[in-house]
């Protein structure tokens, strides 16, 4: 018996970088179970913080 997955929807237009507003590319999901989501110059910019904070870096 195999266990249910968790997943989260794709990015889609309507999804916004937290920053600055422009398109999502990348979703941080925290192991807290919050997210963060950033276009990719803001996903470059923080990606080594958010590693260090073990978040699983999805990009879209």
């Amino acid at each position: 018996m195999t266990s249910p997955t968790l997943t989260r929807p794709e990015l889609t237009a309507a999804d916004r970088c937290d920053r600055c507003g422009a398109a999502a590319k990348v979703r941080a999901v925290l192991k807290t179970g919050g997210e963060l989501l950033f276009c990719g110059h803001h996903g470059r910019e923080h990606e080594a913080r958010l590693k260090e904070l073990a978040a699983d870096i999805q990009h879209g």
